[in-house]
C-alpha cells in the first residue's frame, strides 16, 4: 500500500512538474501593431488610405458644385440638353463610386497581405524561441479567459522580430 501511495505521488509529482510553464500565450494584434515593421506598414497603410478619400473628397465636392449649377440652369437649357446633363453626371458619380470601391478594395487587400506577410515573418521567429525555451505549446491571447501574465511572450517576440525584421514589402 505504501508503495503504490509513493508511486501515485511520484507519477502526479512527476506529470505537473513537467507539464508546468510549457503553455504560453501571445497577442498577435500588439505584435502586428506594436512592432516597429507593423508599425510602418499600418502608417504606410494609414497615409494611402488618408490621401485617397481625400482624392475622393475633392472629386464629390466638384461634382456637387457640378450638380448645383445644373440645377440652376434648369430653367435656362432646354429640357433635352438638362436631360443630357443629369445622365452626364449620373455616369460621373457611378465612375467616382466605382473608382473609390476599387481603391479601398486594393488598400484592404494590401493590408491584409501585409498582415499574412508579417505572420509567415513571425512563425519562425516563434518557432526558434519556443525550441530555445522548450515550450510546447503557445496560444493566441484572444482565446484565453485569464492567465499568469508571467507566461505572455508578445513583448520578446517583438524584440526579437524588431531585430531580424528590419522591414516588410507592401502592395
Amino acid at each position: 500500500m505504501k508503495k503504490l501511495i509513493f508511486i501515485t505521488i511520484f507519477i502526479l509529482t512527476f506529470s505537473t512538474n513537467s507539464f508546468t510553464d510549457t503553455a504560453h500565450f501571445i497577442d498577435f494584434s500588439k505584435v502586428l501593431n506594436n512592432s516597429k515593421v507593423g508599425a510602418k506598414a499600418q502608417s504606410e497603410l494609414k497615409n494611402k488610405f488618408e490621401s485617397e478619400s481625400k482624392k475622393y473628397s475633392k472629386i464629390e465636392k466638384n461634382i456637387r458644385k457640378t450638380e448645383s449649377e445644373l440645377i440652376s440652369q434648369k430653367q435656362t437649357i432646354s429640357a433635352e440638353e438638362y436631360q443630357k446633363k443629369v445622365e452626364a453626371l449620373r455616369a460621373q458619380v457611378a465612375d467616382l463610386q466605382k473608382n473609390k470601391q476599387d481603391s479601398f478594395k486594393k488598400i484592404a487587400k494590401s493590408r491584409n497581405d501585409a498582415k499574412l506577410a508579417l505572420l509567415k515573418s513571425v512563425n519562425p521567429i516563434i518557432k526558434k524561441y519556443m525550441e530555445d525555451k522548450k515550450i510546447e505549446i503557445i496560444l493566441d491571447k484572444k482565446g484565453i479567459v485569464m492567465a499568469n501574465t508571467n507566461l505572455e511572450i508578445t513583448d520578446q517576440i517583438i524584440a526579437i522580430l524588431n531585430k531580424e525584421v528590419p522591414s516588410l514589402k507592401i502592395n
